[in-house]
């Protein structure tokens, strides 16, 4: 019996042990053969990761299709979070070795916290960056209370990267680039961008090194061109790292933590046309460590955007109106830093043409100097053709008399005696033109800008019916241009209660020659200009004439002329108007200025006063206007031009002549300015 049970167990064990033979046989028999090139594939493509391949951004050319920004190449190092180390102490050295290593070769790395060490040596918020700290004290980053000390966020730096070994000021150093990475959500496929435009030198020391540098890496990127930094960057713009709240507003549309970004002029109004499309790209990486990279998406680089600008005139406005001010400075003395603004609209469309704000800086070396330029004398980035509003003296005086023929308060033979003074409530206001004791007509008082002649013609109108037309002509009212411009100032008794003023009487004849509380912008004036120029026709302004596709086989934008306003003025009326400012240009103050031009020039000066504190002291100065139009018998474009500190627009009518001579094209000087590239359709 019991060798039976023993046969049977045998029997029993074989089959069992036969039975996992047959199916460890089988499982190897399906692993080799069967699934074979699946776990081959495998074992050679471990894994897969995704970066995105940076499109070039649009370019901007001028009207004839001259360059103005574009594209070049350059090398950012990253940090690739596949194989950068995940040990703080590992990461520190790393980066103390690459912040070493740019420092020797005097090259600059990305270092935007906003912790500096003062001159006394201690840990100190940076300077105007109010918001930056609030960003590193919240919860997302350093998570601090609001009340933090600028050392409270210095050791919650140290204590969060392991920094205690290092020297403070190294502490820092590294801590930025921890803080950096922390910011831009470093991760696998998120790179974090070390530093950009990076010289061959120092790529190459890297890639020697490539064993230290883990996860160091380097990627081609376009960096952004001038052909002359100097030319119209007020109007350009610049681009630079998108910030967190632009970024919370744009990552829905595609952008990264580590994308730059439209921020002033036409870089930031054509942001959606200039910003290219990334590519992506698949890397693929073995048991072994070794890479291998496949385009998956091919980018799409950005629109070019055609502006109405033409270099060669933005050249020519830009040197001369530099030398009105400083001619002004040597011969006559300025009590304030030479300043002032030019434009140069087309009467038929109000295309801007040239637009030039003094002074100005190199927007190519921006980056540079930002501190420096934020604190000059005369605020070189500030755009006073657009955002500077002035109170324009007698330039307002065409427009009075516009109001006062078409509302029949006067006409063609009506005269007003001046006798050098006007008294208006028993006080005297003074005509300091050469006219004493003569009866003037609007032709003459618009030529000879007789203030006795406008005091009683605005007396007669008042102040609302001096606003309507003033209001037609788009005085006080943005002139709806792409970019940042300022609104102004028409002062009336509803804008003074808004200031808890009263409307005085006085100043109704006051604000009929261009004082009182009007405040405007150059590009208004030159608008305003054309718009009596042309017929009586305001548009809207525009600097995009198109926007064509990278390779100008599209066209994606078209600007059409957008008319803002049929002020519906009659042509006698602006006639009479066009003659008295046709007298300013020929035989009047701007005569000697503008004679010899190849075509006639129609003008009209203005002088205001300003207050103004200069030293901790306030002083009166004046400033000087001047708005033209030429040719006078038919209108091709408008200009107005500031002198701030000059006694006279005259003082400004060179940069008037200059400007007309020019476009039309009759100076050897001037044609040495003239592009090369044919006008774009």
């Amino acid at each position: 019996m019991h060798a039976k049970i023993t046969a049977k167990r045998r029997i029993i064990s074989v089959c069992v042990l036969t039975a996992f033979l047959v199916f460890f046989a089988f499982d190897l028999v399906k692993i080799q053969l069967i699934d074979g090139p699946e776990y081959d594939a495998a074992s050679s493509s471990v894994s897969e990761n995704y970066a995105a391949i940076k499109a070039s951004r649009g370019e901007i050319v001028d009207v004839n299709g001259k360059p103005l920004v574009y594209n070049n190449q350059s090398y950012s190092i990253i940090f690739d979070s596949a194989y950068f180390p995940t040990k703080n102490d590992e990461r520190n050295a790393i980066i103390e070795s690459l912040i070493s290593l740019f420092e020797k070769h005097s090259l600059q790395w990305l270092d935007e916290i906003p912790l500096v060490f003062d001159e006394s040596g201690a840990i100190a918020f940076r300077p105007e960056s109010e918001d930056l700290v609030e960003e590193m004290k919240s919860k997302d980053m350093l998570h601090l209370n609001d009340y933090a000390t600028p050392e409270d966020c210095f050791n919650a730096l140290i204590d969060e990267f392991d920094l205690q070994s290092y020297a403070p000021e190294t502490a820092r150093k590294i801590g930025s680039v921890r803080y950096g990475m922390l910011k831009s959500y470093f991760r696998i496929g998120n790179p974090y961008t070390f530093a950009t435009e990076v010289t061959d030198e120092v790529v190459s020391k890297i890639k020697e090194n490539s064993n230290y540098f883990k996860g160091v890496d380097f990627e081609v990127i376009p960096v952004r061109e001038y052909a002359d930094g100097t030319l119209a960057p007020h109007i350009l713009g610049r681009i630079g790292a998108i910030d967190a709240d632009e970024y919370a507003e744009k990552k829905a549309e595609g952008y990264s933590m580590t994308d730059l970004i439209g921020k002033s002029g036409i870089e930031l109004a054509m942001e959606k046309y200039l910003r290219g499309t990334d590519g992506e790209e698949t890397v693929f990486t073995d048991g072994s460590g070794n890479r291998t990279t496949e385009v998956t998406t091919e980018p799409a680089p950005g629109s070019t955007v055609v502006l109405t600008i033409d270099a060669g005139l933005q050249k020519v406005a830009a040197d001369s109106l530099e030398k009105a001010l400083w001619d002004y400075a040597g011969t006559k003395g300025n009590m304030v830093e030479s300043a002032g603004a030019a434009v140069v609209l087309s009467c038929k469309d109000s295309s801007i043409l040239a637009s030039v704000s003094y002074p100005t800086y190199d927007i190519s070396t921006y980056s540079d100097h930002v501190e420096e330029l934020n604190k000059a004398a005369g605020s070189p980035l500030w755009n006073r053709a657009l955002l500077s509003t002035y109170a324009t003296g007698s330039t307002m005086k065409p427009s009075v008399a516009i109001a006062a023929l078409e509302e029949g308060i006067i006409d063609e033979e009506t005269r007003i005696h001046c006798s050098g003074s006007y008294v208006y409530l028993n006080q005297h206001f003074k005509c300091e033109q050469a006219h004493d004791n003569s009866n003037v007509d609007v032709v003459n008082a618009i030529d000879e800008s007789c203030n006795t002649f406008f005091y009683e013609v605005g007396r007669l109108l008042g102040i609302e019916k001096m606003n309507e037309y003033r209001t037609l002509f788009g005085l006080g009212a943005k002139t709806g241009c792409e970019i940042a411009e300022a609104a102004g100032v028409l002062d009336s008794p509803e804008y003074r209660a808004t200031l808890n003023q009263k409307w005085l009487p006085g100043y109704t004849i006051q604000s009929a020659i261009g004082q009182a509380g009007n405040l405007f912008t150059p590009i208004q004036l030159a608008n305003y200009c054309a718009a009596i120029a042309n017929g009586g026709t305001r548009y809207k302004t525009h600097f995009v004439k198109s926007i064509k596709s990278y390779d100008y086989s599209q066209t994606i934008v078209e600007t059409k002329p957008e008319i803002l306003s049929n002020t519906g003025v009659s042509k006698e009326t602006l006639d009479l108007v066009k003659q008295g400012m046709y007298q300013v240009g020929t035989t009047g103050y701007c005569a000697k200025y503008f004679a010899g031009l190849p075509v006639k020039v129609a003008a009209k000066t203005g002088t205001s006063q300003e207050i103004r504190r200069l030293d901790g002291v306030s002083v009166k100065i004046n400033n000087g206007f001047l708005i033209a139009f030429a040719p006078y018998e038919n209108p091709e474009i408008a200009i107005a031009v500031v002198g701030e500190g000059m006694t006279s627009g005259a003082f400004v009518a060179p940069v008037v002549a200059d400007i007309v001579d020019y476009y039309y094209g009759q100076s050897d000087e001037m044609a040495k300015y003239q592009p090369e590239n044919t006008l774009i359709p």
